[in-house]
């Protein structure tokens, strides 16, 4: 049985209630997971509000600023989670960010800068993370992270957060190497493509859910609470033998051939 009772889970990436992340949140709280969220501040407070208004149904019992472009403000958050809960049990990385001009058009275009951000963002992120969790991981413990299939092929209009994606993968891998005689297990779910607020900006995104509706063995895409399910799972002791993978939650999409998109 899939028992999360008496761990500590930290979820980054909530926005609204299309959020990977916020399926993620449910599924480690119905499995009897403590969470904590953390959501991405702004001169407004808005998003602050937003996230705290969503998730109050999970009665986090930590609710932390983290901006991951910011050391000091993710060396805080952390501090947090030691004061507060002593140990780390469960990492859910769901962040990645592009700019909108660059997932459009011909990928040679894309800037110096957008290239920086989107892979400071969307892969090197986990990295720093993965540092300060392991040393509150004490009893072991399990990281996730959110990737696409635009990380091994090619999909129009990802571009740039393609190479982020693959980057992202290797760092699945080589953490998951370092961290495992810690038992900490590091692993990435590829999720088939889902409206939420990051996808937004994919040009094309309508097309690709309905292309892979018709193309998937299971003839749809995945919901919110298919990745939390595979989520739940990853970090529960079902999973003890599971590091350095990557595991597609996609309808089956990835299996097929002949896929490619106009």
């Amino acid at each position: 049985m899939l028992d999360l009772t008496g761990k500590n889970a930290l979820v980054t990436g909530i926005a609204n209630n299309k959020s990977i992340a916020w399926g993620i949140a449910q599924q480690l709280h119905k499995a009897g997971a403590n969470i904590g969220v953390t959501y991405l501040p702004d001169d407004t407070g808005k998003m602050e509000r937003k996230v705290s208004d969503l998730t109050a149904p999970l009665e986090p019992s930590l609710f932390l600023p983290l901006n991951v472009q910011d050391d000091a403000q993710m060396a805080s958050a952390f501090q947090a989670v030691k004061e507060k809960w002593g140990k780390l049990d469960i990492l859910v990385h769901c962040l990645a960010f592009a700019k909108r001009e660059d997932l459009t058009g011909g990928f040679s275009a894309t800037s110096r800068d957008g290239f920086k951000l989107a892979l400071d963002i969307s892969a090197y992120s986990l990295v720093p993370m993965a540092n300060a969790a392991k040393e509150l991981m004490t009893d072991g413990g399990s990281i996730i992270t959110m990737t696409y299939l635009g990380g091994v092929k090619v999909i129009p209009n990802y571009n740039v957060m393609g190479i982020a994606k693959s980057a992202l993968e290797m760092n699945v891998r080589y953490l998951a190497s370092e961290l495992g005689e810690s038992g900490i297990r590091v692993n990435g779910i590829s999720a088939g493509p889902i409206r939420t607020l990051a996808s937004s900006a994919v040009g094309g995104i309508l097309d690709m859910i309905h292309h892979v509706e018709a193309v998937a063995p299971l003839k749809r895409t995945v919901t919110q609470t298919e990745v939390g399910n595979t989520a739940a799972f990853l970090c529960s002791d079902l999973s003890s033998g599971i590091t350095g993978q990557i595991i597609y939650c996609d309808a089956g999409y990835e299996i097929m051939g002949m896929t490619g998109t106009k």
